[in-house]
């Protein structure tokens, strides 16, 4: 599905990626993981197209992505559910949720029910109470919660959640788990970044810990959850 190899990116003069590799295949849930400042969102911007691809390649379903605009990345079928939410707050709930249907995914061999408005209600029923209420009427929970609705009515063929459960209650970060892997059940191929290891462990089917914008280690969950060592010296957990 995503291929990353060699990765080299940064912010003008200052190169923050060095050789970065990152491998999601079809179906997978992948886990990006370290602390603030180690490239995490360097590397989300340079595979979304928001920073040039200074070395190496990135290929998306087949396709040679270096240099593509955003917006064409995004109907390849990459979808961000991005950090702090950004819930537009003139809309409302419903045209949140119908300004951005499309059909990305729909349509190819294994590719599951499509994501219509309507679903999304049935998976967080609290965004159907409010579908009437602006963007800014709703609790951080709940847009949230309409974050995440808006990205899957795309029909992503590559979800990607960048920190979605930050600042959450307790109670809404268990539904926000909750979904994710009623998602991954159905198939969905999955890009997480969090901090919360501990709930990643049985959610995610790899992980890759950067640290000063290289990869230092990757593997399965039951091998990071074997080596505790890892996340002291690298998540500080």
């Amino acid at each position: 599905m995503l291929e990353m190899q060699a990765v080299q990116s940064g912010y003008g003069p200052s190169q923050v990626l060095f050789g970065v590799d990152l491998r999601i295949e079809a179906g997978q849930v992948v886990t990006l993981l370290g602390r603030n400042g180690m490239g995490k969102t360097t590397l989300l911007r340079t595979l979304l197209g928001q920073l040039p691809l200074r070395a190496g390649c990135m290929v998306f379903a087949g396709q040679d992505i270096a240099g593509w605009a955003t917006d064409r990345i995004a109907r390849a079928g990459v979808a961000i559910v991005p950090e702090g939410r950004q819930c537009f707050p003139n809309l409302t709930v419903r045209e949140h949720l119908t300004a951005f249907v499309a059909h990305r995914n729909s349509g190819r061999p294994g590719a599951a029910e499509p994501w219509t408005p309507e679903r999304v209600f049935a998976l967080f029923p609290r965004l159907g109470e409010r579908a009437s209420n602006m963007g800014n009427q709703l609790s951080g929970g709940e847009q949230q919660m309409l974050a995440i609705g808006r990205a899957l009515v795309t029909n992503p063929r590559l979800l990607i959640l960048d920190e979605a459960t930050e600042g959450l209650a307790p109670r809404i970060r268990e539904e926000i788990w909750s979904c994710l892997a009623q998602l991954r059940a159905a198939g969905q191929t999955i890009l997480v970044i969090d901090k919360y290891v501990e709930r990643l462990l049985g959610l995610a089917d790899r992980h890759l810990i950067l640290e000063r914008g290289k990869v230092v280690w990757s593997g399965d969950s039951a091998a990071l959850d074997g080596d505790r060592a890892l996340w002291e010296r690298y998540l500080g957990v």
